[in-house]
């Protein structure tokens, strides 16, 4: 993982980021009847999420974007179940190409160190059912549930909430 950079995204990464999340929430199966409506242009839209949160990017030497995380503060646009004193993540996403090199986990790591720089004491997020291959990155991480946050934003989708002490 030496060859992968995790830091702030730049302007010029912002499309490249949309397409990537895009791309891996599609080859995951997320995205069609269990989305909600308009929730790929949300994942697209990776200027807007830099605009109202952080968005970090993982690239590698030569700068191609390999995955980024949106990292949320509570009570923000794009916040969905922090509360004061905790920091949310949200639309983490792998290029499909480079996944299982641990860019995930870094980007959650990047996250955590986050957290601690701003003096969040955890951090929460939540995830689609479905996603069970997170379920296990974010556990193998230090994540546990945290049901009574779960959440279903459209018929038929449910998230799942997770939370990390600091």
């Amino acid at each position: 993982m030496s060859d992968i950079e995790i830091r702030p995204a730049r302007a010029e990464e912002f499309a490249t980021i949309g397409e990537v999340t895009v791309e891996a929430y599609t080859a995951g199966g997320f995205l069609g009847e269990n989305a909600e409506p308009a929730y790929e242009n949300k994942l697209r839209d990776s200027a807007a999420r830099a605009e109202h949160a952080e968005l970090i990017a993982a690239v590698d030497a030569d700068g191609t974007v390999l995955g980024s995380v949106t990292v949320v503060h509570p009570g923000t646009l794009f916040s969905e179940v922090s509360r004061e004193g905790e920091l949310e993540f949200r639309m983490l996403a792998v290029r499909p190409s480079v996944s299982g090199r641990g860019i995930g986990a870094a980007l959650t790591g990047a996250v955590l160190d986050r957290a601690r720089e701003v003096g969040a004491h955890r951090v929460v997020m939540s995830s689609l059912d479905i996603m069970t291959t997170a379920h296990r990155m974010y556990e193998r991480l230090g994540f546990t549930r945290l049901p009574d946050r779960d959440w279903s934003p459209a018929p038929g989708v449910h998230l799942v909430a997770y939370t990390h002490a600091l």
